[in-house]
């Protein structure tokens, strides 16, 4: 198949070549390397102008069009008329040798699929084991995982049902798909990590990403597969695998960060249910107060206060803001 790959990069010209090394060694190259870069200075097309990557097309936007969403439309638009697959990266991932080649298998295997993503091998430590979980633990599969101290607290108070990973709850904040294991299956899913996906070019006929999502676009993935979900089928492929190494540079502060953690979060609830039951909203308004509780504990039982202390302030900050000004949902 003939494929594109579009990377929307901000200032992160060191991370990025990394990417681009990793990509280079690829058993399937992309027919087309395609960089939008929201970069505020000039670095990056400097450190890409001095190493040699194939089929590469820089694009450098301007301030009108800089953001993650606003990119990646721009990025589409960039596309050969020749591309049938569109897959998208983050610019601080590094993939497998054999990235490319397992996630385009998939829409061989299943021709159904309108979207594919890959599988960060490197977020969540997982044990093969027959011994039944404990009540700290998550299982799937075969495999184990930490539940972790946030969802052993959602289930002591009831915000935590048994909705599977990559699905959205009636109340949102269901399992994301770090929930599934390395077990070499591929899994149905309607939410994505946009940061590790992939789309039949002809999605992009009838969808674009929402320019609701400013800036850093958190949740815009959730957004676009939620949407996109609604009209065919997604997957993940757990043999599609690459790293994701979390590069701090372009990221917000956490204040603005924990407004949008609150604000986008209630968006994307709203894109799948447009009316929620009451028993639903009261679930979502608990579990934003259970977290803002956490974040404001953790300026106590943990190193990093002052982060701790500016995203719980921004998350409640955002969750005030909702009672005055909710957003409206583009459909």
């Amino acid at each position: 198949m003939n494929f594109s790959l579009i990377v929307c990069t901000y200032m992160r010209p060191k991370a990025l070549v990394v990417l681009l090394n990793s990509v280079k060694i690829q058993s399937l190259y992309p027919n087309e390397v395609i960089i939008v870069d929201g970069s505020t200075n000039s670095l990056t097309k400097e450190i890409l102008e001095i190493n040699n990557f194939k089929n590469l097309l820089y694009y450098k936007v301007d301030d009108s069009e800089r953001g993650l969403t606003r990119q990646r439309n721009k990025g589409i638009s960039l596309l050969d008329k020749q591309s049938e697959i569109v897959c998208f990266l983050d610019d601080d991932t590094i993939l497998e040798e054999d990235y490319f080649e397992k996630l385009l298998s998939t829409y061989l295997e299943f021709p159904e699929a309108l979207a594919v993503c890959g599988y960060i091998s490197n977020a969540i430590e997982w044990r093969k084991t027959n011994i039944p979980p404990n009540k700290n633990e998550f299982t799937l599969d075969g495999y184990t995982r930490n539940e972790g101290s946030r969802y052993q607290m959602r289930k002591f108070f009831g915000l935590l049902d048994d909705t599977p990973p990559g699905f959205m709850p009636s109340f949102s904040n269901g399992r994301p798909i770090s929930f599934i294991p390395p077990s070499g299956k591929t899994y149905r899913i309607e939410q994505m990590m946009g940061g590790v996906s992939s789309y039949k070019k002809k999605v992009f006929e009838d969808f674009t990403f929402s320019t609701y999502f400013e800036g850093y676009g958190l949740y815009e993935d959730a957004d676009f597969s939620l949407r996109l979900s609604k009209t065919g089928s997604l997957f993940v492929n757990t043999l599609a695998k690459l790293e994701h190494h979390h590069d701090e540079s372009g990221r917000p502060n956490k204040f603005e960060y924990g407004k949008m953690v609150v604000r986008n979060g209630w968006y994307v609830w709203r894109v799948k249910y447009e009316s929620p039951a009451l028993k639903a909203r009261f679930k979502w308004n608990s579990l934003m107060l259970l977290y803002i509780v956490i974040r404001f504990v953790n300026v106590i039982t943990t190193k990093k206060r002052r982060e701790s202390f500016t995203e719980a302030s921004g998350r409640l900050v955002g969750l005030i803001n909702l009672i005055f000004s909710k957003p409206k949902v583009q459909r």
